[in-house]
């Protein structure tokens, strides 16, 4: 049976770093001392120094608007089409510097057969599975191939297709790019659980080449987890005024009950003194806690997941794909590690991987 490898990972930020613009304005929209506090020591314990976004702040976040543009300002928030023109605008640019950071020859672009374009937080049509193979210069006959709106789980969904094509055609060389402007839907509100839920979330692109060329890391026993009873926990929805997330404070609990219990499942018969790295979506500390907790890690085994929140904040999609780069350049050869992805439903997306 053919193996499929992820063979190299390249990652990049948003131009601006808004991590304090956006403190400052939620400070701005929130009335009551008492919830400005409670919002400042969250910020606080956050475990986040830095989130970027396509859009530059404004000089003076607690005035009227968060960007310099004045495309968020108080009382006049844009509406979703206004928002997708912008996703239209910025996405193309930030997929293919990604891709061009793989640093793939002009031979090796016409060897690529297939992209997985990536995103939950924007689409048109053409899309930016067409602006990559265009941009990039790939063959015309490339297959396309878009995942969307499944939320921070999504790379790992793409990187197991990309696995099967591999599988089924050795040949083949999947170019899969996520692209993530989680700064587009920002939503204006003066309740303290809305303005914590977007103290999370950054803009970021991440773009990974699959192959069968044994390099880098190994895609093995990837495993979906659904979790019943937990569809109302993390929400997407599309709405008037852009997008719509919803993430249950009461998470990190299930998703430290959740994973004992399947363990044996994720891990396909090895422990977890097997695993040298965890690749696990930081979605948030206290998220990364109940993984910590569920999994009963010692304390310091999730530190590139964290360090990756601390220095990027949440980019949805991918965000796991940058924790994952990371432990590529660390791990030794013959290291085996496990990533691990939550998303609506409540689901868990899982996968093991060796160092080549």
């Amino acid at each position: 049976m053919t193996i499929a490898y992820l063979n190299r990972i390249a990652t990049q930020s948003a131009a601006y770093d808004v991590h304090d613009a956006f403190v400052r304005f939620a400070e701005g929209s929130l009335s009551d001392g008492h919830e400005r506090a409670l919002f400042r020591r969250v910020v606080k314990s956050a475990g986040i120094d830095r989130r970027y976004s396509v859009l530059a702040p404004a000089p003076n976040a607690s005035g009227p608007s968060v960007d310099a543009d004045a495309i968020y300002s108080r009382g006049s928030f844009p509406s979703t089409a206004e928002r997708m023109k912008l996703f239209e605008q910025h996405a193309p640019s930030l997929a293919v510097a990604t891709a061009e950071l793989l640093e793939p020859s002009a031979e090796e672009r016409l060897r690529i057969t297939h992209v997985i374009a990536v995103s939950c937080t924007g689409m048109y049509a053409p899309g930016l599975d067409l602006d990559l193979v265009i941009r990039l210069g790939l063959e015309p006959t490339v297959e396309r191939t878009s995942v969307t709106f499944m939320g921070c789980q999504a790379s790992v969904n793409a990187l197991r297709l990309a696995r099967h094509i591999v599988r089924s055609e050795p040949a083949s060389r999947v170019l899969v790019v996520s692209t993530e402007l989680c700064s587009l839907h920002l939503q204006e509100s003066n309740v303290l659980e809305k303005m914590l839920s977007f103290l999370l979330f950054g803009d970021g692109c991440a773009a990974a080449l699959v192959s069968a060329d044994p390099a880098g890391i190994s895609l093995d026993s990837f495993h979906s987890e659904l979790l019943l009873g937990t569809m109302d926990l993390i929400t997407w929805r599309v709405r008037d005024m852009g997008c719509d997330m919803f993430l249950s404070g009461r998470v990190p609990g299930v998703v430290a009950r959740a994973l004992g219990p399947a363990t044996d499942d994720i891990l396909n018969g090895a422990t977890t003194a097997d695993i040298a790295h965890w690749a696990v979506h930081p979605a948030s500390r206290i998220i990364l806690d109940g993984a910590e907790q569920g999994l009963e890690l010692p304390n310091g085994t999730l530190a590139v997941s964290r360090d990756v929140l601390s220095r990027y904040g949440n980019m949805s999609s991918a965000t796991l794909l940058f924790v994952l780069h990371d432990i590529m350049k660390i791990a030794q050869p013959g290291e085996r590690g496990c990533a691990l992805t939550f998303g609506p439903g409540l689901t868990a997306e899982t996968f093991l991987f060796q160092k080549v």
